[in-house]
């Protein structure tokens, strides 16, 4: 066995290929992965100030799942995505939207360029350390930052059940309830936390193509990923509630937010990206 040092290494790398392997499945996330409901992005942004189109950084934006939400939130939204094939399909499907390549930790706007900055389903590949002192740099004085993610709902027998089914080698041990804390960072205010109900209209076939895009499923072997979606197809044919037609899963949003600390943050003009 090796020691604790080969294991966190491990665990790291295992980290970063998850956190990368989304490009060249780009389409089929687009396709497949839910949206956000609208209540849950309201209450993300509202605390931003209520101006006509608030300026909206969503960060590590992948296809546009979120964007396309914050703009029906009446938002202008300047998105951000490190993965060249993410970004090619975001630009393909809103072509209106600016989008740049850059990082949490590396954003490439101008201080004080945004009034929030939102992360739908990547806060998690974060440096956080590095990322909020950007966040703080990027955003305006009480701007606010928010993280969304969409959470199958445990309380439902068979999502809970599919859950377990659906779990390769790649993916990650389900935290301890000690580990599940808020994040914190002295240039941010506390983090609040909220629950939405949501859903994701789907079938057998393309439930399991929506889990052939979480990431677990993208970085095991062709064989291994193979065994996994044939094992969900199979569960789900055997359940009265997905064996046929179309279905609603049950779906948990949950959302993040903060606003930087008084007195904080970039500039209190708007500046162009740079």
């Amino acid at each position: 066995m090796g020691n604790t040092t080969d294991r966190d290494a491990s665990q790291r790398d295992l980290h970063a290929r998850r956190a990368t392997s989304f490009g060249a499945n780009a389409m089929d996330y687009a396709e497949h992965r839910p949206d956000y409901p609208l209540a849950a992005i309201k209450w993300a942004l509202e605390f931003v100030p209520a101006v006509p189109a608030p300026v909206v950084l969503d960060l590590g934006a992948g296809t546009g799942k979120l964007t396309e939400g914050l703009l029906a939130a009446g938002a202008t939204v300047i998105a951000v995505e490190p993965d060249d094939g993410m970004r090619v399909e975001l630009m393909r499907r809103l072509p209106g939207v600016r989008v740049y390549e850059g990082t949490a930790e590396a954003i490439p706007l101008a201080d004080g360029s945004v009034d929030a900055i939102v992360a739908g389903q990547a806060f998690h590949w974060f440096d956080q350390q590095r990322a909020f002192p950007e966040f703080a740099r990027v955003l305006q004085k009480d701007g606010v930052f928010a993280a969304l993610w969409n959470t199958d709902d445990p309380d439902v027998d068979w999502v809970a059940e599919l859950g377990r089914i659906a779990r390769s080698e790649a993916s990650a041990p389900a935290p301890e309830p000690a580990a599940a804390k808020l994040p914190e960072h002295p240039l941010f205010e506390p983090f609040e936390t909220a629950r939405f109900p949501h859903s994701h209209r789907r079938t057998a076939a393309s439930l399991t193509a929506t889990i052939g895009t979480h990431s677990h499923t993208l970085v095991i072997s062709p064989e291994q990923r193979t065994e996994v979606l044939r094992r969900i197809t199979d569960y789900l044919h055997s359940r009265p509630e997905t064996a046929e037609g179309e279905f609603d899963l049950p779906l948990v949003t949950l959302v993040l937010r903060t606003a930087l600390r008084s007195g904080r943050g970039g500039s209190s003009n708007p500046a162009p990206a740079r």
